[in-house]
């Protein structure tokens, strides 16, 4: 039998580390990622990621509202489902975020076209951490990476507001991490999408 993403899910009453994560005042969030397009696709797994809500209200919000489909352009639901990780970096990060272009050009936020740091209080210290990606202070937008280091050079420079929640999360991002991908632009060889995202 093939497993499925539903064989991942706990058969009874709540996950553990997400009641934990919000007894904490934070949110949890999850991508169901998938390798590949249509009928030839393979479900990699669920990333679940815990959002800091009480240090970074605002760039948690923002996110969160992507996820859901809680934000509206045109009276349609506009965020990060069907979007990919267009940039991936063994030993660094995984980047997604841009379902406006899917190249790392987009950028768009619940707030307007971009949003300023809320701040510094969190660091790149271990593999695992869920920071804003963005061209340069305060432009922040709708992309993201998630990195598979410690990346303590990024501190100061690039928000810092969550985290994989758990391991099963952070091997779906290892998976990530070790799609084949093309030159110098680390963009993947085989799109790595989010086929399902919302708030857990």
């Amino acid at each position: 039998r093939r497993n499925t993403m539903a064989d991942q899910l706990p058969t009874h009453g709540p996950d553990p580390a997400v009641m934990q994560a919000i007894e904490r005042g934070n949110a949890v969030v999850f991508f169901d990622l998938v390798l590949g397009e249509g009928k030839d696709s393979a479900e990699l797994g669920r990333v679940k990621l815990e959002l800091f809500v009480k240090d970074c209200p605002k760039t948690c919000e923002n996110f969160r509202q992507l996820c859901t489909g809680e934000f509206l352009q045109n009276s349609q639901p506009t965020g990060y489902k069907n979007c990919t990780f267009h940039r991936v970096m063994k030993d660094f990060m995984i980047q997604g975020g841009d379902f406006l272009n899917h190249d790392g050009t987009g950028k768009i936020s619940i707030y307007g076209p971009s949003f300023k740091d809320e701040n510094f209080t969190h660091h790149h210290d271990q593999p695992g951490i869920l920071s804003m990606a963005n061209s340069g202070p305060n432009s922040n937008g709708c992309q993201f990476f998630i990195t598979t280091a410690k990346t303590d050079w990024l501190d100061g420079k690039h928000v810092v507001f969550g985290k994989v929640l758990d391991s099963p999360s952070m091997l779906t991002v290892r998976k990530c991490e070790a799609v084949p991908v093309s030159g110098n632009t680390n963009r993947p060889r085989i799109p790595i999408r989010i086929a399902e995202c919302g708030e857990l």
